[in-house]
């Protein structure tokens, strides 16, 4: 059943953008901050369940704890912290599906930054996937002026760019930190690895992110906890994508499950347009379909 992965993927990528658009919503009555609480805070429990159905239901042994498996988790856990406010933060400048396709630079981010910092030669695909990324970033950055002219430099300094951008390098920071604690626990079931790790990153998120609100804001923790049925429904659906993801890439290898994933692309388009009524220009959908073409092609490369 080598197929099995595809409606997986397919599952896990609908889940997450259905996540991203019960966040979108809260962001007006949590703010950034308490929105990005709500996919840590309620997907917790869940992930606990999958924990424990892994070690009772399938009895499949805990990893050994340790100290490097635990570093690197904190830095995939301050990662997605930071990526999922700043992903939030982009869709309050410009709209719900620019912001899911600028956090989707991630994968790009990380092979410009292996060849930034560690030396990696640049490959043609690479190369290429870059520059297809870069052109689409600047497509849809760009707004016309009162003459009709563009300001390129305003477009990649507006926030929306920066905090896009800033989404997709922190994703890419925290999923190098996810797979190098994973790697680290050296577990017998890569289910179990992932499971685990998720538990403890989520547990750390709530700690940092909700016991910094609760001491300086604690009006947004009551607030979170009034929005409970739309916020659990999120923290379903971010724990029920980030399981699939999971096992999507335990599967098959995670370059197909990166290329198949891009169809949240057009899940968020079609969210964009239905749900939150939001209009897209043709410069806009060019660069999508730009920056789709060279995060397909970087992935198939990785």
């Amino acid at each position: 059943m080598s197929w099995v992965w595809i409606p997986i993927t397919i599952w896990a990528a609908l889940a997450q953008t259905f996540r991203n658009a019960a966040q979108r919503h809260l962001t007006k009555e949590l703010g950034t901050l308490g929105a990005t609480l709500v996919r840590f805070l309620y997907g917790l429990p869940f992930a606990l369940l999958w924990l424990l159905f892994l070690d009772r239901g399938l009895d499949l042994a805990l990893p050994a704890p340790s100290m490097s498996a635990l570093g690197w988790t904190v830095v995939g856990a301050v990662g997605q912290l930071v990526a999922t406010a700043l992903l939030l933060r982009t869709m309050e400048e410009r709209n719900f599906a620019i912001g899911v396709i600028y956090s989707k630079t991630e994968i790009v981010q990380i092979a410009l930054f292996a060849i930034i910092l560690l030396g990696d030669p640049l490959s043609l695909a690479a190369a290429s996937a870059i520059a297809l990324v870069t052109v689409g970033l600047v497509l849809i950055s760009l707004k016309a002026g009162p003459a009709g002219a563009v300001s390129l430099a305003r477009a990649w300094s507006s926030p929306a760019a920066l905090f896009g951008l800033g989404s997709g390098a922190a994703f890419a920071i925290s999923t190098v930190g996810y797979r190098g604690a994973a790697l680290s626990l050296h577990a017998g079931s890569l289910f179990m690895a992932a499971a685990y790790v998720l538990v403890l990153a989520l547990a750390l998120q709530v700690l940092l992110l909700g016991g910094w609100l609760l001491l300086r804001r604690p009006e947004v923790i009551a607030a979170l906890l009034r929005a409970w049925r739309l916020s659990l429904a999120a923290g379903l659906a971010g724990a029920a994508g980030s399981a699939g993801w999971v096992t999507a890439m335990a599967l098959e290898p995670v370059a197909h499950v990166r290329t198949l994933g891009l169809v949240e692309v057009f899940f968020s388009y079609a969210v964009s347009r239905r749900i939150f009524k939001e209009r897209i220009g043709r410069l806009e959908l060019a660069g999508i379909a730009l920056i789709a073409l060279g995060v397909a092609l970087i992935a198939r490369a990785g």
